[in-house]
């Protein structure tokens, strides 16, 4: 079949297909691809009960995503007794792995479909494949297990042309909790305010609307005055990538943006903006969403960096980097570029399967309007002045 190398590395290949054996030289895992893989594995045995197998694929289905741990509570199956109990495990890991451990972070490993879409009663009959993403999105094969445990090579470069279902972790709610971790942190080295930290929930900060993400930015950080007068904004009409660097093995991008400037305390000042409606490259979406909230700035000019997390980002080794690279900038009076600060502050290892590197926007101002390229030609948004007014 095109689009499928599957090879049998232990025992013999649960799918019907079975080309022959390649060889790969694969890079040493990352503590959360590690992690995925061994849930990968441990799902792919209890599988093996077909009561399981078909609550499995009913939920893989239904939704995008599937989050294990609720899963395997709605199951009665005996194999799903040994499997949760792995499960917990590896939940408590990814969390400490991603610097999430202080958080309150709900369930973040879950299971989706890729491959060749396939009917519920084609899905059950189909020998299951458990996989997880490799730690480099270069890599060759993709490790799948089968329910003896085997594992077996998938092409890395095209889809499989068989249903596999895959590990991954919930980005969404991943991020969600780790810019919050970035917060803190960064607040606690004066290079953001406690405000941000405390009003920046996950709702506020991922709103798609003009009127949430307005809230979400008067409230954080705001001067008084400002919160009583109201205050200039640059506010984002549409914005498009055009690579996200999302194999198949990946689930949809999670997009975030670091905005970087000299606060109103001559401090250097970073705010984070998720962008959760990004989902595909080439894609055009319209958000209206606030960007940069200009009373917590003290100069007319700030730079944005656009970075998407694969999955295997520790956010508090990030906040720390972040801070200790920052920290050593001081205010010269003028508008000073931190784009290059924030890039060169991420360790190598980062480049893998860290913080993508998306695209940057240097001087956005006040005044901006219209449409920007990013730096790297990468990525392109439309921008307009909103002035958000106090209630």
């Amino acid at each position: 079949m095109s689009g499928l190398t599957l090879t049998t590395l232990q025992g013999t290949a649960g799918a019907t297909d079975a080309p022959a054996a390649t060889t790969s030289a694969t890079a040493e895992p990352s503590p959360v691809a590690s992690i995925e893989r061994s849930t990968a594995r441990a799902l792919a045995r209890s599988l093996a009960e077909p009561a399981w197998h078909k609550q499995a694929a009913k939920a893989a289905l239904a939704a995008e995503e599937a989050d294990l741990l609720p899963l395997t509570a709605k199951s009665a199956a005996k194999s799903v007794e040994g499997f949760r109990k792995t499960l917990v495990e590896a939940e408590t890991g990814i969390a400490a792995a991603k610097g999430l451990g202080a958080t309150d972070v709900g369930s973040l490993l879950q299971v989706r479909l890729a491959g060749k879409p396939v009917s519920q009663s084609a899905l059950t009959k189909t020998p299951p494949l458990v996989a997880s993403a490799p730690s480099d999105d270069q890599a060759d094969v993709v490790i799948a297990y089968d329910t003896a445990g085997n594992a077996h090579e998938l092409s890395a470069r095209k889809a499989p042309e068989r249903p596999v279902y895959v590990i991954g972790v919930d980005g969404q709610e991943a991020l969600a909790a780790g810019l919050e971790v970035i917060d803190r942190e960064l607040a606690a080295k004066g290079l953001g305010t406690l405000s941000a930290t405390e009003t920046n929930t996950s709702a506020a900060r991922t709103a798609g609307s003009a009127s949430a993400s307005a809230s979400a930015s008067a409230s954080a950080g705001s001067t008084g005055s400002a919160a009583s007068t109201g205050f200039w904004t640059t506010r984002i009409e549409s914005l498009s990538v055009a690579d996200l660097k999302e194999p198949w093995f990946k689930g949809d991008a999670e997009l975030f943006t670091l905005v970087t400037g000299f606060g109103t305390d001559g401090k250097v000042r970073v705010d984070t903006v998720t962008m959760p409606y990004v989902d595909d490259e080439d894609t055009t979406y319209y958000p209206g969403q606030i960007l940069v909230n200009w009373s917590n700035y003290k100069y007319n000019l700030a730079d944005a960096v656009l970075m998407e997390d694969d999955g295997d980002t520790n956010y508090s080794s990030l906040a720390k980097a972040l801070a200790a690279a920052l920290l050593t900038i001081t205010d010269q009076g003028a508008y000073i570029p931190l784009v290059n600060a924030i890039i060169d502050a991420m360790p190598a290892s980062w480049w893998t399967d860290d913080p993508d590197y998306v695209d940057s926007f240097y001087t956005l101002a006040r005044e901006t309007t219209g449409s920007r390229t990013g730096a790297s030609a990468n990525a392109r948004m439309t921008v307009e002045r909103y002035y958000v007014s106090a209630l």
